[in-house]
């Protein structure tokens, strides 16, 4: 089965199980998660049922409303108690711990289950999200391979590698690739801003 962004969705096995299942855990309706996102109920209801496959700044957006790490909702991953303070490099091209959001590669780059997600990821070329995106918190990246275009308000910056951005997320914002073979990014994100916060341990 492909979906919207040409991409099968077994790319992530079992991802709308998951994503009810923590939106059910959270006590929120279809109707109310998905106006945290910025979504329509039917459109989560694709997600959910594994019609359609969303891109990263959408699961960036539930991480939040459920109050959980991204890497929980795409690889299923549990915190089994404190999680290690060290993060291995990837030892090859492609790791177990990799996963596909809409067309851009995902890898967590830092601790699950803290307040700030830590992620390495790489966005291609001709596969954006043209959905600007505005939600509590804060982001910051920094360039390491390719070049980047940040769309940031009614402003636009191109930052080249060993650029970095720090923003306001309630700022519209948008990422886009300039170059054919993609650009590459540390990112960084606050997660637990939304109400949901308050039913987790800090």
């Amino acid at each position: 089965m492909e979906n919207n962004t040409g991409l099968p969705v077994e790319d992530l096995p079992g991802l709308g199980a998951r994503l009810r299942e923590r939106r059910l855990s959270s006590h929120l309706t279809l109707e109310a998660a998905a106006a945290r996102v910025g979504l329509s109920p039917a459109h989560l209801s694709r997600l959910e049922t594994a019609k359609r496959q969303p891109s990263l700044p959408v699961l960036l957006g539930l991480s939040r409303a459920y109050g959980v790490p991204v890497e929980s909702l795409l690889l299923g991953a549990e915190v089994p108690g404190a999680p290690s303070p060290v993060v291995r490099g990837p030892a090859g091209p492609t790791t177990g711990d990799e996963a596909l959001a809409g067309g851009w590669t995902y890898r967590p780059a830092g601790a699950p289950g803290r307040a700030m997600q830590a992620l390495r990821v790489h966005i291609p070329a001709r596969v954006q999200d043209d959905v600007v995106r505005v939600h509590p918190g804060e982001e910051w990246l920094y360039v390491l391979h390719g070049r980047l275009l940040l769309a940031l308000d009614r402003e636009e910056y191109r930052l080249d590698p060993g650029d970095a951005a720090h923003f306001d997320s309630m700022r519209p914002h948008r990422l886009a690739s300039i170059d054919r073979s993609g650009v590459d990014l540390l990112f960084l994100h606050t997660l637990l801003q939304s109400p949901t916060a308050d039913l987790f341990p800090h």
